[in-house]
């Protein structure tokens, strides 16, 4: 959703100064954090302001320019560090999620349980509800293809959907409905795993006004491919009505697509930095897509008060996160708010939407 775009570089700095208090870190390696952070920020989008449109959208930071940091600044064991996740990255696909995730039961190919966690629509319903309930979800998939752009539509059509699981979702995501769609190609070898999760208003509508897009998941979709370098090649989204009658929109992607992630636990403060600064890079390149990169250029200038500034602000943010936390612990240890986790219940989870 448009918005402020300081917003996004107070988060990015806030997350950096939450992380590196729980790793140990100084004040003074944490402020180094930040500002180098948000120095890399600014100095790129000054690059950027002085790039043509095209070449901006051109711009990308890959594999290779990871390495190339890693190796001006990082130690040996940091430069490891980097090479072990750009290999996880790599093994992430969807023949490796479907060797996970998959398993042949009764002589068909299924996703397998791992109740609360992955469970089956065979396990969430009877056998005439799932039937209905899996054409439902062929609707869906036929629908979503026409969010794609031909070529890759065309290569959805020549997958066949074979199973679908209920899938719980992330802390960011907690309360929605999230699928995994199992569909194969060719033959039992050549597997696609999609994940449909559903896409509700922006929580920045009510500061940022209403997104322009109806449909929940375009918007997701249409943010995604405007900020990101590359993004995924069947991201598209859809709406959807379960048996409860109502409709809910969704975004889907690929379940696993050389997706990476940090790791900020295993850091020490120069790997944080550095972790930082690309990470300031990439937010720029994102910035200067989808904003004016030359009035935000031209906002920061050249010298480091934003950075200061910004350093400042993301320790009251960790100090007022650390209290919010504090009061959730205490008000879970004197009873006030329950904290028990349900074990679910195939009620009421009928159909995409339901």
């Amino acid at each position: 959703l448009p918005g402020p775009w300081e917003w996004d570089v107070k988060r990015l700095a806030a997350s950096l100064v939450i992380a590196g208090r729980a790793n140990g870190f100084t004040h003074r390696e944490r402020a180094g954090i930040v500002r180098a952070s948000v120095r890399s920020y600014r100095e790129a989008m000054a690059r950027f302001a002085g790039m043509r449109n095209l070449e901006v959208w051109y711009a990308r930071t890959d594999a290779e320019r990871l390495r190339t940091v890693a190796a001006e600044q990082l130690g040996g064991r940091g430069r490891r560090n980097v090479d072990r996740a750009l290999g996880k990255a790599r093994s992430r696909d969807s023949l490796q999620a479907f060797g996970k995730l998959a398993e042949v039961v009764d002589g068909r190919l299924r996703i397998a349980a791992d109740p609360p966690m992955v469970v089956p629509l065979t396990d969430l319903m009877p056998g005439v509800a799932r039937e209905t309930v899996h054409r439902e979800f062929r609707t869906m998939v036929a629908g979503y293809a026409h969010s794609l752009v031909s070529d890759r539509r065309s290569l959805l059509e020549d997958f066949t959907l074979v199973d679908v699981a209920r899938k719980v979702v992330g802390v960011g995501s907690v309360g929605t409905r999230c699928w995994i769609i199992l569909l194969l190609g060719r033959d039992g070898g050549d597997p696609l795993l999609l994940q449909a999760k559903e896409a509700g208003p922006s929580v920045l509508a009510e500061h940022a006004g209403a997104s322009r897009y109806a449909n929940q998941g375009e918007r997701v979709v249409s943010g995604q491919r405007l900020m990101q370098a590359s993004s995924d090649i069947f991201l598209g989204w859809e709406r959807a009505e379960g048996l409860d009658g109502r409709s809910r929109d969704f975004y889907v992607r690929q379940l696993r697509d050389w997706k990476g992630i940090a790791e900020p636990e295993s850091m020490v403060p120069k790997g944080m930095r550095a972790f930082g600064e690309v990470c300031g890079a990439t937010l720029a390149r994102a910035h200067a897509r989808s904003g004016d990169r030359i009035a935000i250029a031209g906002y920061l200038g050249r010298g480091d008060v934003f950075d200061r500034a910004i350093a400042t602000f993301a320790e009251s943010y960790a100090d007022r996160n650390e209290l919010d936390h504090r009061a959730l612990v205490d008000a879970v240890a004197s009873g006030r708010l329950p904290a028990d986790v349900p074990a679910g219940d195939a009620n009421g989870l009928p159909g995409p939407g339901g």
